[in-house]
């Protein structure tokens, strides 16, 4: 199998987990989305626990990689803070999908113990990238970074879980808006 093949398998499985879940991920149907045999998936993913775990690994791995360049191409660690909920947008404006580990956290009970720590690692890549910025921005000291960090990040994944019930993502821009208003994220 050539590692397009893995490719094409790793993305149709992102995009089946944003909308179903971890236990949406399905070789066969996945199989006939990718189109090769179902076995085929085998050969990269020998079990659902390992293509989850390295689907939920990708995700949090491009995750940090977009928050990176963000920081990169805009040093000012307010306006980091402002755009940082545009993420998570993103993935409603993409057919109501929501995060993937988002959607997966909320599996925890089901979940294979690879999978549950990637999903673990996504949130905390999320708080670490916050709780930097935050400081950086002078909102918040050592002390109160990382709670701060924690909070935004539950309300950011809380008004996306919202916004997908309803179908209607002007829910989540203005939840977005109202967190702004409060002062838990920057106006």
């Amino acid at each position: 199998m050539s590692s397009s093949a893995r490719e094409a398998i790793l993305a149709a499985a992102r995009r089946t987990a944003q909308a179903h879940g971890y236990g949406g991920l399905n070789f066969r149907d996945l199989a006939a989305e990718v189109g090769i045999k179902a076995a085929s998936i085998h050969y990269h993913f020998p079990s659902k626990a390992d293509l989850g775990a390295a689907v939920a690994r990708r995700y949090w791995e491009d995750t940090a990689a977009a928050l990176d360049a963000m920081l990169a191409e805009t040093p000012d660690p307010i306006r980091c803070l402002h755009r940082y909920p545009d993420i998570f947008r993103k993935a409603l404006a993409n057919d109501n999908r929501i995060c993937l580990c988002s959607f997966m956290a909320a599996e925890h009970d089901d979940l294979p113990d690879a999978v549950e720590k990637e999903v673990q690692a996504f949130a905390d890549v999320n708080v670490a990238w916050l709780s930097k910025v935050l400081s950086a921005a002078a909102l918040a000291g050592p002390e109160e970074s990382e709670p701060r960090a924690r909070a935004i990040f539950a309300a950011i994944a809380g008004a996306q879980l919202m916004a997908r019930s309803r179908s209607d993502i002007s829910l989540y821009d203005a939840l977005i808006d109202s967190y702004r208003t409060a002062g838990l994220l920057p106006a």
